[in-house]
């Protein structure tokens, strides 16, 4: 047990091993000053925990240990996937790294290796959140740490914005093409266009979400982990009779495909579903934190992507100011007046 540092030859790197009753954990650096640093401020870190443990303070958790209490108090069907492959890179390069700072070390580890092999900002964002998520419950909901870390994690804007919306017509055309035998999948399309809702968010609805003609998320429900309500079409109470939904995300992804070929539309993705939301919320004289606040967004920012939905509105603004061209005087005369105005 405890921390040593060595140079390994083969990878010209400087490793440092932590050894403990939980197993190994390794981080490797370029030069051996650096390796010697964190090996010095791990031992520091190391002793704190032990000395808190004998004071009778609180023992310092895993975020593994952070990950499991989080699927286990929360409905986290929504972000199923990212926290899969999150507890797996965890797991294989972090186990047993410690609440605190080091999680930030390692997030930002495994940013870079996504990166490295050239997944979408998107993808990332989302495993980040992942981190982010557990990182706020741990200190917000169960005072395992003493200071906010999860906005130290950024999550860079996607480059690769997608803006393929739906007319009216199209959802018609996409919902119609659904197979007959997939009754279920035809809801939750028709659902999707008409709510906003992401694809979990769908499929984790249960009768409880539905309430006097409107759907409340809880946070496990969420992607950003927080409560939101979205109001229900007029003639949508049959879209959400008989929840939850009798599909999975693969009889899904089936059905929408085998739609998206029928109408020869194979570009569409299941989430455009979500930007033609925010599209007809536009067409219907919505503003935009209207939509912000429907979609689930943290702040204007990310729903600022459907900006230019709204410059149409821009075009009746001058329409509704007081009209003062008439009253001001055109004369000769009025013009030389203004003539003698210093600015």
């Amino acid at each position: 047990m405890g921390i040593t540092v060595r140079y390994r030859a083969s990878r010209r790197r400087w490793i440092v091993t932590e050894s403990g009753e939980r197993g190994r954990y390794q981080r490797t650096f370029v030069t051996e000053k650096e390796a010697k640093q964190f090996a010095t401020k791990r031992e520091a870190e190391l002793n704190e925990a032990q000395f808190n443990g004998l004071m009778g303070r609180q023992e310092r958790r895993t975020f593994m240990e952070g990950l499991l209490r989080w699927v286990e108090e929360y409905d986290t069907n929504s972000q199923g996937a990212s926290i899969r492959a999150v507890a797996r890179w965890f797991d294989e390069n972090a186990p047993d790294v410690l609440l605190g700072h080091e999680v930030l070390d390692a997030a930002r580890a495994m940013q870079k290796d996504m990166r490295k092999r050239r997944l979408s900002q998107s993808t990332i964002n989302n495993r980040t959140q992942v981190v982010k998520r557990v990182l706020s419950l741990s200190y917000r909901e169960w005072d395992w740490l003493d200071q906010p870390l999860d906005g130290k994690l950024r999550k860079p804007t996607p480059k690769n914005e997608r803006h393929v919306y739906l007319t009216a017509g199209d959802i018609r055309r996409l919902v119609e093409a659904v197979p007959e035998d997939c009754p279920e999948e035809r809801r939750i399309i028709t659902l999707a266009a008409l709510t906003g809702l992401r694809r979990g968010e769908l499929l984790s609805l249960e009768p409880g979400n539905i309430q006097g003609g409107r759907i409340l998320l809880r946070p496990g429900q969420t992607k950003s982990g927080k409560a939101r309500v979205v109001p229900l079409p007029e003639d949508g109470a049959a879209l959400v009779a008989n929840l939850p939904f009798a599909s999975d995300p693969h009889q899904l992804r089936r059905a929408f495909e085998a739609a998206r070929r029928a109408i020869r539309r194979d570009d569409l993705r299941f989430h455009d579903l979500r930007h033609t939301y925010a599209s007809l919320l536009a067409e219907a004289g919505e503003v935009m934190t209207t939509v912000q606040a429907l979609l689930g967004h943290s702040s204007l920012v990310v729903t600022s992507r459907y900006a230019h939905m709204f410059d149409s509105r821009l075009d009746h603004v001058a329409g509704r100011l007081p009209k003062l061209c008439d009253q001001i005087a055109t004369t000769e005369e009025g013009a030389e007046g203004l003539g003698g105005v210093r600015h």
